[in-house]
């Protein structure tokens, strides 16, 4: 029931696990064994960079939320990608794992750091993400501009048919944005998608927004705030996006998830494959498996027979 195939793929289930969590790819098969369906390692910058100054991350306990400025902290390409050549060339390692890279700091020209990225994992990963979306690196949100997009997207469109071994046989590319797209962004963003025939969109990102329920002391953090806040603020970006490109792009929906119903909204707004994180701090390493039973309880009371059955149900 939980089984489908996106971009050609076949997925075990809709459940991942988001960048953000593997920076440096260093546990991707130990994180697919607790029953995610895929795991999305990054994100990774071309050089190592050490991040935000300590501390950068914050729990909001009573909020169910998180609180991080981490500011891209990597260890860089080279043992990124060792681990991914290293995991492909072993016997017996099965499971989906994506790529997600970002820019340096320093860099001016951002789209060649992607460009970089994006040749350095497309023969190591079963699908790539561009992040223009974290709050916490400055300038980077800026590429999500439609202008900077039409040139980031061709540039690593180029990148990923020149580095790949099989043109006819391309990972797929996403692009990872912010829930804090004004609606002419969202309409942009969609339209470069759709022209340039980039592959899907995970939405989305943390947020800079702070709800007024939140009630940690620890709310004002500078940083983007996940978790539990961040499930309607992400489900509404996602349901335009799915409207405004007409359902003909995957999407992955993100931000928010903590339980099957969370993930059976995605779904029905539109999503593919879901994608969560920040829950695991409040609810442990056993979500994955709790988060799948309930959404195929979710699919079964509503009398779907297959997750793809239920994408975009919410509206027809």
């Amino acid at each position: 029931m939980l089984a489908s195939t996106v971009w050609g793929i076949d997925f075990p289930n809709p459940v991942g696990l988001a960048a953000g969590f593997d920076k440096d790819a260093e546990v991707v098969d130990p994180l697919l064994k607790l029953g995610f369906g895929f795991v999305e390692a990054g994100t990774v910058t071309p050089e190592p960079q050490p991040g935000n100054p300590k501390p950068r991350l914050f729990r909001l306990e009573d909020d169910k939320a998180v609180i991080n400025r981490f500011g891209f902290n990597s260890g860089g390409l080279v043992p990124f990608v060792n681990r991914l050549k290293v995991r492909r060339a072993s016997s017996g390692l099965q499971g989906i794992v994506g790529a997600n890279v970002g820019k340096n700091k320093e860099t001016v020209d951002g789209a060649a750091d992607f460009v970089t990225g994006i040749k350095a994992v497309c023969r190591h990963a079963d699908y790539l993400v561009v992040n223009v979306s974290s709050p916490n690196t400055v300038g980077l949100r800026d590429m999500q501009a439609r202008g900077q997009l039409e040139d980031l997207f061709g540039r690593v469109l180029e990148a990923r048919k020149s580095a790949a071994h099989d043109a006819g046989n391309l990972p797929p590319l996403l692009v990872k944005v912010a829930p804090d797209l004004n609606e002419q962004e969202r309409r942009d963003i969609a339209d470069v998608v759709m022209a340039s025939k980039l592959d899907g969109i995970i939405v989305g990102n943390t947020t800079i927004q702070r709800p007024g329920t939140l009630t940690s002391p620890l709310r004002q953090e500078t940083g983007g705030l996940s978790g539990k806040p961040l499930m309607e603020i992400s489900t509404t970006v996602l349901s335009d996006f799915y409207q405004l490109t007409e359902g003909k792009v995957v999407l992955i929906g993100c931000g928010g998830v903590a339980s099957g119903s969370d993930a059976y909204e995605k779904i029905r707004h539109g999503a593919s494959l879901v994608q969560f994180y920040s829950a695991m701090v409040y609810h442990g390493p056993g979500l994955a498996r709790r988060v799948t039973r309930e959404l195929a309880a979710c699919l079964k009371r509503d009398d779907y027979g297959s997750v793809t059955e239920a994408i975009g149900s919410a509206f027809k």
